[in-house]
């Protein structure tokens, strides 16, 4: 039996990317339609995932204003300070607010966050989740968007959000060309267990290898220290390092981390992906907005990949509530330019500068060392550099939107 539904726009996804935009928008009035092949069981799932995220101190001003930072902050693990180190050589650099500017973020798992967006979005009475759902036939019209289901809804908006991941579907169907290559590396990633507390401290080391990040999560039940690892491998060597025994594989910890956080043991299991870069041409289409993966994919390098996210869910909404407060169609062509505008070249220079960082500390031997390490110096001696550095680590550098500054539209 075929049931239609008309909405404000219509989302494809319900990831950390795709459930935040529905939010936002919900938060300001407008009613919004999500569509996901995942079983709803699937996303509230807690599972055995290692994986986290850093949300800057501007995403968290984000979720604060949408009413999910009181939810997730039980969960969160303030990040303080922030230690960088080329291979664990002499010479560090470090990122330190001052007591009055707050943390420079929040680690939280992807899991707790996706199930806390999951659970907000379905009890938001603006939000409709169509889950699993298959998208069949998707009609981008002069006036409006039609879609129709593999359980016989169809869906009518002005405008459509493409949240649906590096290999977005509606991005390859609406034609919009994307520059796109893989790294020789692996990103290993596990949760760990350790002697000594981080003191809220994330660590990032540098090896011709790859970035090997150390980043603070809460104490387990039973109060153990516990940081979550970002490994940056050789591709080859991923596979591998997943499936060796717990007891190599924490030797290997140690040897990389140099043993200052005391013994490691595995809490979670391992999980490894090959990591790439891809940015779009353009972030829209004829009534369509990129966000997200589906726009740009970086290295981890930075652990700015959902923050990137978030800005698009932020400039899209404000770009969005502005239109229809003019009486715009909310898939007007201005408004789309607007966003694209807004987003296009952060996106870009965002993703150019953790390319160029992934091979310049990628780059071996010892002059390239000396080179890196000399950059750390100056960086950590010239303080108006350094403030704007960690300006960027913030999210807090460039033309923010208001959502990322606390405030609704």
């Amino acid at each position: 039996m075929t049931h239609s539904e008309e909405t404000d726009a219509i989302i494809l996804g319900a990831g950390l990317i795709g459930l935040t935009q529905a939010l936002t928008l919900a938060a300001h009035g407008l009613r919004v339609a999500v569509i996901d092949r995942a079983d709803p069981a699937v996303l509230q799932s807690l599972k055995n995932d290692g994986r986290v995220s850093s949300v800057n101190s501007a995403s968290w001003k984000l979720l604060e204003a949408i009413g999910i930072a009181d939810k997730l902050e039980p969960y969160g693990c303030n990040i303080d300070k922030i230690i960088i180190n080329d291979g664990l050589k002499p010479g560090t650099l470090d990122f330190i607010p001052d007591d009055d500017d707050g943390p420079l973020g929040v680690m939280v798992q992807n899991a707790v966050l996706q199930r806390i967006l999951f659970e907000s979005a379905r009890a938001h009475e603006l939000v409709t989740l169509y889950l699993p759902a298959q998208v069949q036939e998707v009609d981008r019209g002069e006036h409006r968007v039609d879609l129709s289901l593999d359980n016989g809804t169809q869906l009518t908006a002005p405008l459509l959000i493409a949240a649906d991941g590096r290999g977005s579907a509606m991005r390859e169907s609406a034609g919009i060309i994307m520059a796109k290559w893989e790294y020789d590396h692996n990103a290993v990633i596990c949760t760990v267990s350790h002697e000594q507390s981080h003191g809220n401290t994330a660590y990032e080391i540098f090896y011709p290898s790859g970035p090997f990040a150390i980043l603070p999560m809460r104490d387990d039940d039973e109060g153990r220290h516990r940081s979550a690892i970002v490994w940056s491998v050789a591709r080859k060597d991923g596979p591998a390092f997943a499936k060796i025994n717990a007891r190599a594989f924490e030797a290997e910890l140690m040897k990389m981390s140099g043993g200052f956080l005391g013994q490691m043991k595995l809490q979670s299991d391992r999980a490894t992906y090959p990591l790439g870069f891809h940015h779009s041409a353009s972030l829209v289409s004829a009534r369509l907005a990129l966000v997200g993966d589906a726009g740009h994919g970086i290295h981890p390098i930075a652990g700015q990949g959902l923050n990137l996210g978030l800005r698009d869910v932020a400039a899209l909404t404000e770009c969005v509530v502005d239109g229809a407060r003019t009486g715009l169609d909310l898939g007007n062509a201005q408004i789309l330019e607007r966003y694209d505008r807004w987003r296009g070249l952060d996106n870009l220079m965002m993703s150019a500068a953790t390319d160029i960082l992934t091979r310049l500390f990628g780059m071996p031997g010892d002059t390239s060392s000396a080179i890196r390490r000399f950059g750390i110096n100056m960086v950590q001696r010239i303080t108006p550099l350094k403030n704007q550095f960690m300006a960027e680590a913030r999210g807090e550098s460039g033309d923010l939107p208001k959502l990322l500054l606390g405030d609704l539209v």
